[in-house]
């Protein structure tokens, strides 16, 4: 019988997909915060978030999954933050334009409703073998 909880190697993947999450943030809100100074929020939030999301896939693919990036990955892996990208953009408008939120901060607090859901749809992709050549998708 295994010692180890089945659910071990998801709540580490987890715990490193929240720490590339914060670091994914950090880069998104200050991309935001530049690109605010001379394009409209939404223009600012879109554009800082396509910035954002090539880092995270480097990141989750090396770090969180331990898994070789490859094209096809790097293709679908924007369909692991459409849910983000729906929730976080409603969010801020929600956030700015009906409560009266500063444009400043409503990135922030509309992120946190969307990692559940791009956790998810990430580790779903993110560990999808290759059809090509299944033995090289893992990384040592």
């Amino acid at each position: 019988m295994n010692d180890a909880p089945p659910s071990r190697p998801v709540i580490g993947q987890l715990a490193r997909f929240a720490l590339v999450g914060v670091v994914n943030t950090g880069t998104y809100y200050a991309c935001y915060l530049a690109l605010l100074t001379w394009l409209p929020y939404i223009a600012a939030h879109v554009l800082a978030f396509a910035l954002s999301m090539t880092g995270s896939f480097f990141l989750n693919s090396h770090f969180t999954y331990r898994t070789r990036p490859t094209w096809r990955k790097f293709l679908l892996f924007p369909l692991t933050n459409a849910a983000n990208f729906l929730i976080t953009t409603g969010g801020v408008y929600v956030l700015v334009d009906l409560a009266g939120l500063s444009s400043r901060y409503a990135p922030l607090i509309a992120a946190a409703a969307a990692i559940p859901i791009t956790f998810l749809v990430s580790r779903t992709i993110m560990l999808r073998t290759d059809p090509v050549d299944p033995a090289v998708e893992r990384v040592p």
